[in-house]
């Protein structure tokens, strides 16, 4: 009786321990954010432990956070995309308040080709920390292939928005007023796109994009 009773509640335990086990949402670590999922028991015990030993192991949440971004930076120049995903991940949950690792999110999904995914991250960076140039200028980038994908010129227009509060931020950057003259030989009006044509020749005429400069300065017959 005792050994069917304790059978029994082995059986029930297992049984407990894999309805739990079912409310844990898999993969979440590969996802920005976590995926915004409602984390399950041992997915909230897991990130206690993991903020208990960077507390042992960093002076401050800070340190923790510039480092787990720190990681993330390097394993997505290194394309272990998945990785960085989870470093990032980690940097958020030290510090969600911190607008690299929006930034961070917004360049992975970037080079997934999610880029419509990705601008909400870039937006929120940008209100964090609208003074980082390299944002505006990654946010763009999303901006302007999302005009690609769909073709829709308020992409396109925002991808413009973002270069010139690029510029204001770094005037001398020739990358910058390329891409902005790239950017408006998409409109039928080339006056502008020739604007920054010229800027771009007169800062490093090595910036300009070729196929650019031909279809706005034909060759004469």
């Amino acid at each position: 009786m005792k050994l069917s009773l304790i059978i029994c509640i082995a059986i029930c335990f297992i049984v407990a321990s894999c309805a739990q086990s079912q409310d844990c949402v898999d993969n979440i670590n590969k996802l920005p954010m976590y995926g915004g999922v409602k984390k399950c028991k041992e997915q909230i015990e897991f990130d206690q432990e993991f903020l208990k030993d960077c507390d042992k192991t960093f002076k401050t949440r800070k340190e923790a956070t510039s480092h787990m971004i720190m990681r993330g930076w390097q394993y997505l120049y290194s394309k272990k995309l998945d990785t960085s995903m989870m470093r990032f991940n980690q940097g958020w949950l030290l510090d969600s308040l911190n607008a690299d690792v929006y930034w961070g999110f917004g360049n992975l999904l970037g080079m997934q080709g999610k880029y419509k995914e990705s601008l909400p991250f870039f937006e929120r960076s940008l209100k964090i920390n609208p003074g980082n140039v390299k944002v505006w200028q990654d946010a763009s980038t999303s901006y302007g292939n999302t005009f690609f994908q769909t073709k829709d010129v308020k992409f396109l227009n925002s991808c413009i928005f973002c270069l010139k509060e690029a510029v204001n931020l770094d005037s001398k950057n020739p990358q910058l007023y390329s891409q902005l003259t790239s950017a408006y030989s998409y409109f039928m009006q080339k006056d502008s796109a020739m604007k920054y044509l010229k800027i771009t020749e007169h800062l490093d005429p090595s910036a300009i994009n070729p196929e650019v400069k031909r279809l706005l300065t034909p060759t004469k017959n």
